[in-house]
């Protein structure tokens, strides 16, 4: 796993450095969803920090003791977020990339307010405008940005997206990096293990790779 990690790394490097962009202007956010604590262990000894996870409870029952070993490490709920789990979500995640929708942005607020603590948030967009995805599409972005930050004073931060699987994700990545920029944000999650050489080569900050790192992932896993 350490030598795909590397490769990873290596082709990002390469792909910014290609684009003009300096050391550390992309971080690799490894995906380890339905991986063993073990596999991420083994990412951590290779100096990786940074790791995404989908499901609330995984995590949950997965990271808390590697957060106590390693306290510079950074997790990402890179998945759907039920309102039911936000309490969870708020206080084991540092970023939360899959806000979605007006409810959910809602119990964020509260439950930071509560807690003290404040994840970064990242508005999730459904690019490609698929009825059976999540995220705002890209016309509902700006309202609810504002409705976001200047209502519930969350910690929004960036854009994600995933496009769809069967167009080019070029134009995808093009679209969310624009959006980016004209709303001021600084963070673009984009890219996954298909095509994160792509995403950084139209401006991510972040690329989700998961499978290129760990390997197949250990189905089943409900």
């Amino acid at each position: 796993m350490t030598a795909r990690l590397d490769s990873v790394r290596r082709a990002i490097a390469e792909t910014a450095s290609a684009c003009g962009r300096g050391d550390g202007a992309v971080t690799l956010v490894a995906v380890s969803k339905t991986h063993p604590a073990e596999a991420v262990e083994e990412a951590l000894a290779a100096g990786q920090r940074v790791f995404g996870e989908n499901r609330v409870q995984e995590a949950k029952a997965k990271f808390p003791a590697l957060k106590d070993r390693f306290p510079d490490l950074e997790l990402h709920l890179i998945g759907p977020l039920q309102t039911n789990k936000v309490r969870d979500a708020v206080a084991l995640f540092d970023v939360i990339q899959t806000l979605d929708r007006l409810k959910l942005a809602e119990a964020l607020a509260e439950e930071m307010a509560k807690s003290g603590h404040r994840p970064r948030c990242l508005i999730e967009v459904n690019t490609g405008e698929e009825p059976q995805k999540a995220g705002l599409a890209p016309a509902e972005v700006e309202a609810f940005l504002t409705d976001c930050r200047d209502r519930l004073g969350l910690p929004v931060t960036g854009l994600m997206c995933i496009p769809p699987v069967d167009e080019e994700p070029a134009m995808h990545f093009a679209l969310l990096a624009e959006m980016a920029g004209r709303l001021g944000l600084s963070e673009i999650s984009m890219g996954m293990s298909g095509d994160y050489e792509t995403a950084v080569h139209f401006g991510a900050t972040h690329v989700r790779v998961g499978t290129a790192i760990f390997g197949a992932r250990p189905y089943p896993a409900q």
